[in-house]
């Protein structure tokens, strides 16, 4: 929407919550909320191709998909076990994932166990724990997952199961023995076994009224949620993935992978964006995504598409897919770790088939085994998909060319999973075959989080890699960002993105120190730039140099405070760095490091006067 008209829609939703409360403290309002944020988080909508939120605030979303727990049948196909841990999960997530939202995955077989019977428990003990999230100050898009199409086309005795479609619509279809042959990888059913191809044909082409059964499932889901949630914590709903990692299964004789998504998936989703307009959602973006092989990286994987002929998405849609090496993961195609820069060109390809449908771009799935003979490439491979998501340009040139940074896009890495390693999963039904390790489903490993053994979640990766600077909200424009997390890779700190040599005082600044440095054109807004501060960032060993100003130990955050810090919404203890611009057309930077101890006032000073030449002769 037009930035006029966001920043009154956020002054009206905020004198509104002013008029109804007569004075007390909102009934709506998320702890640590300060006098903005509720009309920050009225709406989140799409605007010139970047999430924006009730403000006109340009928003970044980051945070995991929970769970894949949903795939399983131990807790019926929700996440979690109870609201209690879904709580739990949320305030971990966010204080020690650094997590914004998350993508809440649901399943269409719990949800419609029985054909045209819509399972009211289920969903309201889904929404139930959708709340957990919404109240703890995340954003969420729910998603119907699917892989494989249903666990029910898999035998007991299996190597393999899937997730996704109830039993009666198996039953439904007339579909061979699965058997996927010589096939390591769980993905290689997708495209080799006959029970898979064969009953996603049938999904994609209606046969027996199946898509219809779904749409019809779906539109029902959607309505449930916006009618069992208040209108603030409808608010922090901000979209719905339609349909997992979509594919044809079998293409029909002549059809190519870029025909299928204009003839067939395109209209799919026409038909679910009139279902969300039915349900209440008509304000929320559908989170589409392409071919899943659209962007495959082995050469023969790959099939064009990234809905080249969908047009312009416009604010209705938001380009939705995912990325995962599959390179790194197979063993073969890459040896060693992964490099400085590995995958700009990825994201690259995914800003730019954004950019090409005039709306925003998220990458709802990406990661890497924990566990296994390729687990020793994860921390490089995150941080390198981390790097890409922040910018498309790779440290090494980052200094000299920041403005070919492009958007910061948002993502959900996947997954989130604090039963990982306690599971109790009887795969495809078999009681011989009980699965306890992992994630519990086709051998896979890649939960970021654990409960230990006092029930606390842990992190199973480098938090230096997780909880990450990024800019959850900008007052106007990002023009350039960049984030050193100084990650590890065992013993090894990598360091990607050193200051460079001509910039000596700021170097000394930072040391061996985690830095970020945002780069942004002011609005006008009254309302600050919002910079996620991670655990590592502690306020006394957080020290800021900037256009604003510069500050050794940010105060708590005031309206005439140009540089301060406070609590994120959603009462988790987690924080950030609060920058005050209310000019306009104005150019500003920010550097944010914990390098320094009690920096002197003459570094400060120096460092600040290296940043503002650099900007000026950088970005001008």
């Amino acid at each position: 929407m037009p930035k006029l008209r966001a920043h009154l829609l956020g002054v009206l939703v905020l004198l509104t919550g002013l008029l109804t409360t007569a004075g007390a403290p909102s009934a709506t309002a998320l702890p640590d909320d300060l006098w903005f944020d509720p009309a920050a988080a009225a709406t989140l909508t799409v605007h010139d191709g970047r999430f924006t939120d009730g403000l006109g605030r340009e928003v970044v979303l980051r945070g995991y998909n929970v769970s894949g727990e949903t795939k399983l049948d131990e807790n019926h196909g929700l996440p979690f076990a109870s609201v209690a841990d879904a709580r739990k999960s949320a305030t971990a997530l966010r204080a020690l994932g650094g997590g914004n939202s998350v993508r809440f995955l649901l399943s269409w077989a719990y949800a419609e166990p029985v054909r045209g019977q819509v399972d009211t428990a289920y969903l309201a003990a889904a929404t139930d724990q959708m709340r957990a999230f919404l109240d703890a100050g995340i954003r969420i898009y729910p998603d119907f997952h699917q892989d494989l199409y249903s666990r029910h086309l898999f035998d007991p005795d299996s190597w393999y199961t899937g997730d996704g479609a109830p039993k009666w619509a198996v039953d439904a279809g007339d579909y061979p023995d699965e058997y996927c042959g010589i096939c390591p990888f769980w993905g290689q059913n997708i495209t080799s076994n006959a029970a898979v191809t064969q009953a996603s044909y049938d999904f994609w082409h209606n046969a027996h009224g199946l898509q219809d059964a779904f749409l019809t499932t779906a539109g029902t889901t959607m309505a449930y949620v916006e009618q069992h949630l208040t209108d603030a914590q409808f608010a922090g709903v901000v979209g719905f993935d339609p349909y997992n990692e979509p594919h044809a299964g079998v293409y029909d004789s002549g059809q190519t992978s870029r025909a299928w998504e204009k003839d067939v998936l395109w209209p799919f989703y026409g038909k679910f964006r009139a279902r969300m307009d039915a349900a209440g959602w008509q304000d929320k973006p559908a989170f589409v995504e392409p071919n899943l092989f659209w962007n495959a990286n082995i050469d023969f994987q790959k099939q064009e598409g990234g809905l080249l002929d969908a047009g312009t998405l416009g604010p209705r849609y938001v380009f939705n897919t995912h990325f995962y090496d599959q390179k790194a993961i197979s063993g073969i195609f890459m040896w060693g770790k992964a490099e400085n820069g590995q995958y700009v060109n990825d994201f690259a390809a995914v800003r730019d088939r954004a950019a090409a449908t005039g709306t925003a771009a998220v990458v709802s799935e990406f990661g890497h085994p924990l566990a296994g003979n390729v687990s020793d490439k994860a921390p490089t491979v995150l941080k390198a998909m981390y790097q890409a998501l922040d910018s498309r340009v790779k440290g090494v040139s980052w200094w000299t060319g920041p403005t070919r940074s492009g958007p910061v896009l948002s993502g959900s890495q996947w997954q989130w999973d604090i039963y990982h390693g306690r599971h109790h999963e009887l795969m495809n039904g078999n009681p011989d075959k009980v699965l306890t390790t992992g994630d519990a489903w086709n051998d896979e490993d890649l939960s970021a989080v654990r409960l230990d053994d006092s029930g606390t979640a842990v992190l199973r990766q480098d938090t230096r890699l997780l909880d990450r600077v990024y800019p959850s909200a900008t007052a106007g424009a990002t023009v350039a960002f960049t984030y050193e997390d100084r990650s590890r890779d065992g013993s090894t700190t990598l360091t990607w993105n050193p200051v460079p040599s001509s910039l000596p005082r700021v170097a000394e600044l930072v040391g061996s120190g985690q830095y970020a440095l945002q780069v942004w054109r002011s609005d006008g807004s009254a309302e600050p730039t919002e910079l996620h501060l991670p655990a590592s960032f502690p306020t006394a060993a957080t020290t800021v140099v900037s256009d604003l100003g510069v500050s050794a130990a940010p105060p708590a955050y005031t309206r005439t405070t140009p540089i301060a810090v406070a609590r994120e919404p959603g009462g988790t203890g987690s924080r950030r760095l609060l920058l005050t611009a209310p000019d306009s057309g104005t150019l500003h930077y920010a550097l944010v490091t914990n390098g320094a101890t009690a920096p002197s006032a003459a570094l400060l000073s120096a460092a600040r006067t290296e940043l503002s030449n650099w900007a000026a002769a950088t970005v001008g």
